[in-house]
């Protein structure tokens, strides 16, 4: 129904418009009687086979959706409708913010993918509190969080720090984002003694707790093997619970879409299709690095229930879709679930 109906709609529209109005059907259109009802009939699956434990969590399937596409935690009981089995929201920031200049968001569709330069637009981290109060006890949630673009990389660690407090009780996991090539040297956080003392402030907070909470790291694919190295010994010193492997990336190979298209987008993040086999790599790299020391989250160019079983078989525990979604529906959510139960 979506590829043969909607999804032509949709795609004459501007993607970012696109994005928007799809929200807003969701929002609305769950609003009628007996609409969850019939989506849940349609897209969701209830499989005991298909449920995952993993940092003390009950999964009902290995398959979330990314974050980016509910930034401001406004369709996430809506998604797990779909078929979802956790819904990671934001990137938040302390403060709302609106982001780049529009257009930000594009389609290749030659390519199975999106570029986006979105810059973590969001509403800010209060507004996301407000609607996790009312979000239902059995949608597992990820608080994916960020700093605000004014603040400069040197306090960084206190924007990260307000995001956590403020969603430490609403939130199942935090995912600290310092990968996005969006905000501009955000991914400087990623060198080794600024993510440490990051990753080392948040654990402190963390263990201050009752209960801690899981916390990941979602790193860029743009990173080179000694940088990733990195990475396994930065999780060995900080002990948080694991990794989110890929966000985005700046590379521009092998895409079918002609140079004067990509040259006339401009600068942004690439996800969907081209990203896969990068991904890939970097999760099977990390497994294999660290000895499986750690759980690694796959995302990056999911578009089949093949490209999902190829994460899985190359290491990742779970994984996400975003893009994919965006080309297939849910019916893929659906398919993949159905492909893991075999």
């Amino acid at each position: 129904m979506y590829k043969l109906l909607l999804r032509p709609l949709l795609f004459k529209l501007q993607a970012e418009k696109a994005h928007n109005v799809t929200l807003g059907l969701l929002k609305n259109g769950f609003k009628i009687p007996g609409v969850k009802s019939i989506f849940k009939s349609l897209y969701g699956v209830n499989n005991p086979k298909l449920e995952k434990e993993l940092f003390g969590i009950k999964f009902p399937n290995p398959v979330g959706l990314a974050a980016g596409l509910d930034k401001n935690a406004e369709v996430a009981a809506e998604m797990h409708a779909l078929g979802f089995g956790f819904i990671e929201v934001g990137t938040v920031t302390p403060k709302p913010q609106d982001g780049n200049p529009q257009p930000r968001l594009f389609r290749l569709k030659e390519d199975t993918g999106l570029i986006n330069r979105m810059g973590f637009n969001n509403k800010g981290v209060e507004s996301m509190v407000e609607r996790l109060k009312k979000m239902p006890k059995n949608v597992i949630i990820g608080g994916n969080i960020g700093k605000n673009k004014l603040t400069p990389n040197e306090n960084a660690v206190d924007d990260y720090v307000i995001c956590f407090e403020a969603l430490f009780d609403y939130v199942h996991y935090f995912v600290v984002n310092v990968s996005s090539p969006n905000t501009p040297g955000l991914r400087d956080l990623q060198d080794k003694e600024p993510l440490t003392a990051l990753l080392n402030e948040l654990q402190r907070l963390n263990h201050l707790k009752t209960t801690p909470k899981p916390i990941l790291l979602k790193i860029a694919p743009d990173l080179t093997n000694e940088q990733l190295d990195d990475i396994v010994e930065i999780l060995a010193v900080t002990k948080i619970s694991g990794v989110i492997a890929t966000n985005t990336t700046i590379s521009r190979e092998n895409l079918i879409t002609s140079d004067s298209a990509i040259s006339a987008i401009g600068n942004g993040g690439l996800s969907g299709k081209p990203l896969k086999d990068r991904s890939t790599e970097v999760i099977r790299y990390l497994k294999t690095t660290s000895k499986n020391a750690f759980p690694v989250i796959g995302v990056g160019g999911i578009c089949s229930a093949e490209d999902a079983l190829e994460k899985i078989k190359a290491g990742a525990d779970l994984i996400q879709v975003y893009s994919g979604f965006v080309y297939e529906g849910p019916a893929m959510i659906k398919k993949i679930c159905q492909a893991l139960t075999k």
